[in-house]
């Protein structure tokens, strides 16, 4: 087939799936604006769209000035949106107060970075993360907004993917720096196409689940669902990202552990035992280092002989401990060069989130992050007795979010998984309450 045949005929296959998709009452028009942001993040850049990009080092400094200007009218337009809603910012404040203390640290952290613009840049963009997740959280059913944005990308996301991978190569493959080719479909990079397959893939899975608790019919709808949910499975085996495939397992496991009746019927066993199999796990690797075993399955270095002496190296070119070298300053400048001239490879980040925590945020940072990881469980853990089925989806990407990050760094900057774990933290009164298919339970909405 021709290719510009091959993307007439995709194209009007997406169309048709908005279509189908228009009736959804779950997505608003305020939702166009997350979804245009988690779009971008999942994807490429507009300036990268456009064939704008510069030179890789100039672009760590500079970025673009296209992207800056359409992240910054996508901020603007989500204010614009909370403006005109009823929320209780003063509760707001008091319920998720570390999560704004954090984002204040990282404001004030500015202070001692060598490239304070750059990095106050990047702080607003940080801010714009909140305000956009703000948008969902602020309507008044979020987990059905947020899995009906996710489906809406998938649309997109999946199907062009498959389209650059087949008739435009040059689009939908890359290659590694030792020369071997890699599958990107829509995005740059193979982790992050694994990445979108990730997340749709979870979120189509929690909605079908969800949707089977009270009934199960074959429809248009769930056919859809059920496509889609085996091409991010066909396509996440071809990106060869082992982080999001072991990610995916796990999600689909700890879902499929939550519609349990023994779990059901005691919400709170759930989270006591996620956390008992993680003290196991740990006691496992102790004993029998089960983790070569799994890299291994994997097809992944069991010894992490080339990540351990780069994670040292990293280390050791932290200027301070404590406090880092201010928010998101690390990879810039002179310490850039010498990094690409150590490792041989120009990186941009350390492949590991809370090392990266430590490296521009210190031990500070990492104090923050374990502190509303925990308050974002604690929340959970209440939710678990209100709002189950949501709860759950929020406790599987919490845990998601905290393995995501051993192997990539997600926790600040333009990344859906780091807006995933924002929405599964936050804690935003009566919110999430929405009643869920199949859940006999009643609850509060947002007013």
């Amino acid at each position: 087939m021709p290719p510009y045949l091959a993307l007439f005929i995709s194209l009007i296959f997406i169309f048709y799936l908005f279509w189908i998709d228009r009736k959804n009452d779950y997505f608003t028009k305020a939702l166009w604006i997350p979804f245009a942001w988690m779009f971008l993040a999942g994807s490429r850049y507009v300036s990268d769209w456009l064939d704008l990009g510069r030179a890789r080092f100039d672009a760590y400094h500079e970025g673009s000035p296209v992207d800056s200007t359409i992240f910054a009218i996508l901020i603007v337009m989500s204010l614009y949106v909370l403006s005109k809603r009823k929320i209780e910012w003063n509760h707001l404040f008091n319920q998720n107060k570390w999560i704004f203390l954090y984002f204040l640290y990282c404001g004030i952290s500015i202070i001692w970075s060598d490239y304070p613009f750059v990095s106050l840049k990047r702080w607003v963009k940080e801010i714009g993360n909140l305000a956009i997740i703000m948008v969902v959280l602020s309507e008044q059913n979020p987990y059905e907004a947020i899995t009906a944005i996710f489906r809406r990308l998938a649309f997109i996301w999946l199907p062009i993917s498959i389209l650059f991978n087949k008739y435009f190569p040059a689009l939908g493959r890359g290659y590694h720096w030792d020369g071997t080719m890699m599958f990107t479909g829509i995005t740059q990079q193979k982790n992050s196409l694994g990445l979108i397959c990730l997340l749709t893939g979870i979120f189509i899975f929690w909605n079908l689940v969800i949707k089977s608790k009270s009934q199960f019919i074959i429809n248009k709808t769930m056919l859809i669902d059920l496509l889609f949910f085996g091409i991010a499975i066909w396509l996440l085996d071809l990106s060869e990202s082992a982080t999001s495939l072991v990610c995916f397992i796990c999600g689909i496991s700890i879902l499929i552990l939550g519609r349990t009746k023994i779990m059901e019927k005691n919400p709170n066993r759930i989270l006591l035992t996620i956390i008992l199999g993680a003290i196991i796990y740990f006691m496992l690797e102790e004993v029998l280092s089960i983790k070569e075993y799994v890299l291994e399955l994997l097809g992944r270095d069991a010894t992490l002989t080339t990540r351990v002496p780069m994670w040292e190296f990293l280390t050791e070119m932290c200027p301070n401990a404590f406090i880092g070298a201010g928010y998101y300053s690390f990879w810039l400048g002179e310490r850039l060069l010498k990094i690409w001239d150590h490792i041989g490879i120009p990186l941009n980040q350390a492949h590991n989130g809370y090392l990266e925590q430590y490296l521009n945020l210190g031990y500070i940072g990492l104090i923050f992050i374990g502190i509303i990881v925990i308050s974002g469980l604690v929340k959970v853990n209440r939710e678990l007795r209100e709002n189950y089925y949501g709860a759950l989806l929020s406790l599987c990407f919490i845990f998601i979010a905290l393995l995501y990050n051993y192997t990539e760094a997600a926790f600040y900057g333009i990344s859906n998984m780091w807006l995933i774990l924002l929405f599964s933290v936050i804690d935003v009164p009566s919110s999430k309450g929405s009643k869920l298919p199949g859940d006999e339970r009643k609850y509060k909405n947002w007013e």
